[in-house]
């Protein structure tokens, strides 16, 4: 590439919903009455947050430290995302879709809730709402779904309307942690599910945040075992899907973890690489007694399972991290800004550019900031080059290095900026 090119930048972390209010349209009239009362207690429980983290900290529909609008907002989302250099993005949920149970904790996901079926018409009317956002912006936004594990019939026709509705951002693979009521993601009973995302060429992704459990409301360290814990709780739904046989069954089923970090993959698939030889190899080990059952029917590692269909939705990807690019895997590495939340690059994306990828080969930069999403959603890239020859940032722009007293003090908000990015690895 030459240093006048400018790179087609694909955030494969972002996230919207609609206003409150306005996902009313997309359900059915006999859940109006029920969704009008649903509002009013989601008004109190934004109250209460307002209250506990300050008048700035709530956007207008709970969503804590956003401004609301940015997530419904389609032309002020276009122009703000379009300054930061960006021309596409893949987008998971963030405000309450309709009859959602009050979180456990700030932040974490609800739980299903006393009524399933409230539950998915809610969940319904966010994919009816999100395919009309995403066709605001066509070719530029791949909206991922929402499913209910509680319900696989469902959910497998659920995959089926958003494929042919438009949102090609797959599917939102819901956490299934202890005590969340559902069974675990290794449960048989989910098959349908993956065969219906391999057939219909619908990404699976899990998201940080979606399986943790409930670290309880009241305890005052609650909220800080929570930050320890959450990329963890993400983790573990690789080696769920991987010793269950999933990827095995479903070799063109492709699997994206995002806003989990980066650097862990290395030690972990080493780990799970280690496992499995003991488990396959037999004998009296206490891993082959519990284990080999399990492993029999798996004809690949973990790390060649990684390799062939999974991937990582790298949010705001640290210096360190991708000084690590190599041992994770270039291919599998896609960037992602996290707008709007408050800890994501917006609008600080060109600096945060600079400062992770400078130095680096620009065509292995490319496939991080762009390529790789654009082959693993489906956008167009032949679609989306005349808007980054206006919009995105160069080849030069990014290579050129971004000394940490550069950053501004308000960019340190993003993890990318933070000061303890200043570590390198040998």
């Amino acid at each position: 590439m030459n240093d006048t090119d400018r790179y087609i930048l694909i955030s494969a972390d972002t996230h919207a919903g609609a206003e409150l209010r306005a996902y009313r349209p997309y359900l059915e009239k006999k859940w109006h009455d029920d969704f009008d009362a649903w509002v009013a207690g989601m008004d109190e429980q934004a109250e209460v947050m307002r209250e506990m983290m300050g008048p700035r900290s709530v956007g207008v529909d709970g969503d804590p430290a956003v401004d609301g609008n940015r997530n419904y907002d389609s032309a002020r989302r276009l122009r703000e995302m379009e300054s930061d250099g960006m021309v596409a993005e893949v987008i998971f949920p963030n405000t309450q879709p309709p009859f959602a149970p009050r979180a456990g904790i700030l932040f974490a996901a609800p739980p299903i809730g006393d009524s399933p079926e409230h539950r998915w018409a809610g969940l319904q009317a966010h994919n009816r709402w999100l395919a009309d956002f995403c066709a605001e912006a066509p070719g530029r936004r791949a909206g991922v779904a929402q499913i209910m594990l509680a319900n696989v019939e469902g959910s497998v026709a659920e995959i089926e309307w958003a494929r042919e509705h438009g949102l090609f951002g797959g599917v939102l693979l819901p956490g299934a942690p202890p005590g969340s009521g559902v069974a675990p993601l290794y449960a048989p009973e989910y098959e349908p599910i993956w065969a219906a995302c391999e057939d219909f060429g619908m990404p699976l992704n899990h998201h940080a945040g979606g399986g943790v459990p409930d670290f309880g409301p009241y305890y005052p360290a609650a909220m800080a075992m929570f930050m320890l814990e959450v990329t963890w709780w993400g983790h573990r739904a690789l080696w769920h899907l991987m010793f269950s046989g999933v990827f095995e069954r479903h070799p063109r089923l492709h699997y994206t973890t995002t806003e989990t970090g980066s650097a862990w993959i290395v030690d972990t698939l080493a780990e799970l690489d280690s496992f499995y030889d003991r488990m396959k190899a037999g004998g009296q080990g206490s891993e082959a007694i519990f284990g080999a059952a399990t492993v029999a029917g798996l004809s690949l590692r973990p790390s060649e399972y990684f390799a062939r269909q999974c991937h990582l939705g790298s949010s705001f990807l640290r210096p360190i991290e991708c000084a690590m690019r190599h041992q994770i895997g270039v291919d599998h590495i896609m960037w992602g800004s996290d707008y709007p939340h408050i800890e994501g690059s917006y609008p600080y994306t060109r600096l945060h550019l600079r400062r992770t990828f400078a130095g680096v080969d620009p065509d292995e930069v490319a496939r991080m900031v762009g390529g790789n999403a654009a082959r693993v959603y489906g956008f167009d890239l032949d679609r989306l080059r005349p808007l980054a020859d206006r919009l995105g940032p160069t080849v030069a722009e990014v290579a050129e290095p971004l000394p940490y007293t550069e950053v501004p003090e308000a960019a340190h908000k993003c993890p990318a900026l933070a000061p303890q990015t200043q570590v390198s690895v040998p």
